[in-house]
């Protein structure tokens, strides 16, 4: 089982999803949050069962749909660590920049 590191900015958009549907419905704002931290944990079980992002291929990140966002993530083999990197809404066209961090880092070196 990988360990996992979570972004600042994974962290930030889950919150972002939270407050979103929360607006509307606490109790269902809660389920997605937990249905998406369920996702990780499969993810640190098994890291490859993720597929490359459609849009960007040359970039070594994976992601995984749960419901209508797309948790993105960095599977390195030396370190058994997945690092989450963001978590985006599925009808979003993913760019370079929604993987960055505000220093210009992808994740947790």
């Amino acid at each position: 089982m990988a360990r996992l590191s979570w972004s600042d900015k994974a962290i930030r958009d889950l919150e972002a999803i939270y407050d979103f549907i929360a607006a509307d419905s606490p109790f269902y704002a809660k389920i997605q949050v937990e249905r998406v931290v369920a996702v990780t944990e499969r993810i640190s079980m098994y890291p490859e069962s993720g597929r490359s992002i459609p849009e960007l291929p040359h970039l070594p990140h994976q992601e995984l749909i749960c419901g209508s966002y797309r948790v993105v993530y960095r599977h390195e083999t030396e370190s058994e660590t997945v690092f989450i990197v963001s978590v985006v809404h599925a009808a979003r066209l993913m760019k370079d920049e929604l993987l960055q961090q505000p220093d210009g880092q992808d994740g947790p070196s």
